[in-house]
């Protein structure tokens, strides 16, 4: 099936621009959602000059305006007569160590990575449920195959409830014509990790980007992308000693 209207959120830079990007290549509608309307706009107008024959909305969009995602959602499938698919892309890589004075920090990135995608799956559903069709993609983290200390410790338990969350719904829907995929990223190369300073097992934005995008076609239930090294990285982190795992901070 090829879902042609999808909505993109934290689509102004990183992996929502670069996925926007390789859908429009592909020839699909986007509803494209972020704080900085400005980018949004920039891209829309390159996407269009690239691709003439595609529909871009464009909507700002602080997810963490709980009152306003659904609201915001009902106003882009509006205007492209429907959505086939939704991105929950929006996130934040803030962090300190716990109890170091920067709680506001590990917060911020709680709402935004957990209970803002909650917000987004919600409206998301809800249009879902009433078309009685639909692709909800969480993007998560390859940190949330194991609880990472230091500085990652919020970002990486954010990711740990999402992906928990992305295999409840695929569960409870597993017999409906509403698909859930969750798809779990290693390091990309983006605004957000180079300020996290993850150099290790860095991907290229567009391979990464790519291989997400592949992903999503394929509609499976969890993803870990790019595929080399991270799904063997995956399925090695849960057996490792907690001194290796210390060296990760």
């Amino acid at each position: 099936m090829t879902r042609r209207r999808i909505l993109i959120t934290g689509a102004s830079s990183g992996l929502g621009a670069g996925m926007a990007r390789e859908f429009a290549r592909r020839g699909r509608d986007l509803a494209l959602c972020a704080r900085r309307v400005g980018n949004l706009e920039e891209l829309r107008a390159e996407l269009l000059a690239a691709h003439p024959g595609i529909t871009v909305a464009v909507r700002g969009l602080d997810v963490d305006d709980h009152a306003a995602v659904p609201k915001v959602f009902a106003e882009l499938s509006g205007e492209l007569g429907g959505l086939d698919r939704v991105i929950v892309n929006a996130g934040l890589g803030k962090g300190a160590k716990l109890g170091t004075g920067r709680a506001d920090a590990n917060i911020a990135t709680a709402t935004t990575n957990f209970v803002s995608a909650l917000a987004q799956a919600e409206a998301a559903l809800s249009i879902f449920r009433e078309q009685n069709a639909g692709h909800l993609v969480l993007v998560s983290s390859m940190s949330a195959v194991r609880g990472l200390p230091g500085k990652k410790a919020a970002y990486a338990a954010s990711k740990a409830g999402l992906t928990a969350l992305g295999e409840g719904l695929a569960i409870e829907l597993r017999r409906s014509p509403i698909r859930v995929t969750t798809v779990q990223p290693g390091y990309i190369a983006t605004e957000m990790s180079d300020r996290a300073g993850d150099v290790k097992l860095m991907t290229p934005l567009d391979k990464g980007v790519h291989a997400m995008v592949a992903a999503i076609e394929k509609e499976a239930v969890r993803a870990d992308v790019p595929q080399w090294p991270w799904r063997v990285l995956g399925a090695v982190m849960p057996l490792l000693p907690r001194g290796i795992m210390a060296r990760m901070s």
